[in-house]
């Protein structure tokens, strides 16, 4: 019985730890950012990497950007080998 009384104590217990921290952090959430004179407003910064004028190629094939595999979008044609015809 005094086992069963000690498992039931210690899962109150982090039940009561997990309840705390979660009070803490969701008051920190409430707060008001400190912004300190002459910091970046973070509003005005995320909208300066969304600006019309930026334009992000799409990279497809990041593998052939690093040279570990060929390009399968590649215009370069191997060159053309004569075919040796055998005769009997």
């Amino acid at each position: 019985m005094q086992r069963v009384r000690v498992g039931m104590t210690g899962l109150a217990m982090v039940l009561v730890l997990i309840g705390l921290a979660s009070a803490i952090f969701s008051s920190a959430n409430r707060d008001e950012p400190v912004s300190a004179i002459g910091a970046p407003n973070a509003s005005v910064v995320a909208n300066m990497t969304s600006a019309p004028g930026n334009t992000i190629e799409k990279k497809d094939e990041p593998l052939a950007e690093l040279g570990v595999a060929p390009s399968t979008s590649s215009t370069d044609t191997p060159p053309h080998e004569p075919q040796h015809s055998r005769q009997q």
